[in-house]
């Protein structure tokens, strides 16, 4: 079937960007794994209402290899080092369980990089982050997890907004700062609901059950998000630029197989 032109055009700047990353960097050391596979050294956990490295309902453990999170409370594991110019890597699935309050809403949760502050300093749950979106349909979108000032900020290219439509990444687009909401990924289908199990007609995320890769790469104040190695979403002068980093619980279960860091050095 013949695609339409702006589709086409789209798909090739967006090679294009694919390309010009490939080529932007080089590796400073070989890539870091931030999960052993057999426990969260490195890491603690915080759980909403319970606080740090209070995880009664074993929220967060590890099994046969998997970091597993239930999602039963709302929380993250956090890494104890902070973290800036480098390419992560999150290899994750999602599991069959749901809860309250969102136990027949879009499987949700996410990977939040730069994160600062207190912890529970958003809403008693997350660190003020920025935060590469995990969630049916939405895979690859950008939130700004902040307090609302210039301290915690993203531009990025969107197109042109259409009525009840959000913010939609766009590398041809117009530049959009925002200190709060959010940038869909290019390709969010523009009839998202949220319910359970939701998959839109583009969606890069692969079906319920299968394994995704998500690439989040951080290079001074830019964050690139790839899924499955689909650059989704570009973001730049994105404050703060270096920090913790979080992957969060918020109602659905989750498993995740590989937690990747490779430093970069910028040119």
């Amino acid at each position: 079937m013949k695609q339409p032109k702006n589709t086409c055009l789209l798909s090739l700047v967006l090679l294009l960007l694919t390309a010009d990353y490939s080529m932007a960097q080089s590796v400073k050391t070989r890539p870091v794994n931030l999960f052993n596979g057999k426990n969260l050294d490195g890491w603690y956990r915080f759980v909403q209402k319970r606080g740090r490295e209070n995880d009664v309902k074993k929220v967060f453990t590890v099994k046969n290899g998997l970091i597993h999170i239930s999602g039963e409370e709302y929380g993250s594991i956090i890494t104890n080092k902070e973290y800036e110019n480098y390419k992560l890597v999150v290899e994750f699935k999602w599991g069959e369980k749901t809860y309250a309050p969102r136990v027949d809403r879009a499987r949700d949760n996410g990977v939040l990089l730069h994160s600062t502050g207190e912890d529970g300093g958003y809403n008693g749950i997350w660190m003020h982050s920025i935060e590469c979106q995990i969630i049916e349909g939405g895979t690859g979108d950008f939130l700004v997890v902040g307090d609302g000032s210039d301290r915690f900020a993203l531009t990025s290219n969107v197109a042109p907004k259409k009525e009840k439509g959000g913010n939609v990444f766009s590398p041809t687009g117009t530049p959009l700062t925002i200190h709060s909401g959010r940038i869909d990924w290019f390709d969010r289908d523009p009839d998202w609901k949220d319910v359970l199990g939701f998959r839109g007609a583009k969606d890069v995320e692969k079906p319920f059950g299968e394994w995704n890769i998500m690439e989040c790469v951080a290079e001074g104040d830019k964050i690139s998000t790839f899924v499955n190695g689909v650059l989704v979403n570009q973001a730049y002068n994105v404050k703060p630029s270096k920090g913790r980093i979080q992957i969060q619980s918020e109602g659905a279960e989750m498993f995740v197989k590989r937690v990747e860091l490779t430093p970069l050095v910028l040119k």
